[in-house]
This record gives C-alpha cells, sequence and structure tokens, in this order.
C-alpha cells in the first residue's frame, strides 16, 4: 500500500464511518455543520482539554466559524462544556462533559454492520463482515488515538467510570 491507496482508503472509512452515525432525536441539529467537522472538533477537545474556539481551528485547520458550529452541536449534545477564560473573559474553554450523555452514549453503541454492508454492496456477507470488522479492530488497537470516544463504560448505570478498551 502506498500513500495515495491509504488517503482514498481512510476517505473510504470516514464516509463508512459518517453513513452509521444514527440520527440526533428530533433529525438535525439547530445549528447545522457536517459530521466530520464534530468529530474532527471532538476529537481535538478530547486530545486539549480547556482549549479556545481559536486554539482549536489552528490545531485543526478548520475555520473558526466551522469549529464555533461543531462546539454549539457538542453543546447541544451534552459531550461539551464551555466556561470564561479567566485570563481573558472574551474567550470561552471547551472541555468534554464530565459524564457522558445520553446522545454520546448512543453514537458510541452504535454498530457500524449496516453501513458496511451498505458500502461492500453485494460482497457483503456474514464473514467477510467479520474480517473487516476484527481488522478495523487491530487497525483502531494501534493507531487510534486514545480519546474519550475510545473508552467504554464498565457499568451502564454509571457511564462515568469508564477503562479504556483493550
Amino acid at each position: 500500500m502506498n500513500g495515495v491507496e491509504l488517503f482514498l482508503l481512510g476517505r473510504t472509512l470516514m464516509k463508512i464511518g459518517e453513513a452509521a452515525m444514527p440520527e440526533p432525536e428530533g433529525g438535525a441539529s439547530r445549528y447545522g455543520g457536517s459530521v466530520r467537522s464534530v468529530l474532527v472538533v471532538a476529537g481535538d477537545i478530547a486530545a486539549h482539554p480547556g482549549s479556545a474556539v481559536g486554539e482549536i481551528a489552528t490545531r485543526t485547520g478548520l475555520p473558526q466559524s466551522a469549529v464555533s458550529t461543531a462546539v454549539a452541536r457538542l453543546k447541544e449534545a451534552g459531550s461539551v462544556v464551555t466556561a470564561p477564560d479567566p485570563a481573558d473573559r472574551r474567550r470561552l474553554l471547551v472541555r468534554p462533559a464530565p459524564r457522558v450523555s445520553d446522545r454520546v452514549a448512543q453514537v458510541r453503541a452504535t454498530s457500524i454492520d449496516d453501513a458496511l454492508t451498505a458500502a461492500l454492496g453485494e460482497e457483503a456477507d456474514p464473514e467477510r463482515l467479520k474480517e473487516i470488522n476484527a481488522a478495523l479492530e487491530v487497525l483502531a488497537r494501534h493507531l487510534a488515538p486514545h480519546t474519550p470516544a475510545r473508552m467504554v463504560p464498565t457499568d451502564d448505570r454509571d457511564r462515568t467510570n469508564a477503562k479504556p478498551r483493550p
């Protein structure tokens, strides 16, 4: 595999991931914005809690307006909280919410099987799906950043008590 093939595979995997995302209750967010930018921003916030919108925009390469929209969607979903920056009260600092919201739990619990089946089309069969899922788990174990999105609850009653996936 070369860099171009890896890049194109990554784009395909992103599209499958986007297709697997469940719609929020009541339809799309009133804030708009793409699922992709929301996920990029959520990942950055998890890796850099307490960041200002401008800092997130710089790290992600997204326009500040897209980051602001994504933060609004994440806040609406209960995924993040904001607080004024003590050094500059005009800025808001964003960090992951202390508890897993119902929306985050719903997204994390959603299987990719239907989206993967649709992407494979006629080539989808149970054995192939099992093989691809296993390969994706190996890739995730070795390459996915350690973020709250890779955390699973140890007890359904207390989603704040989470441990990293093996």
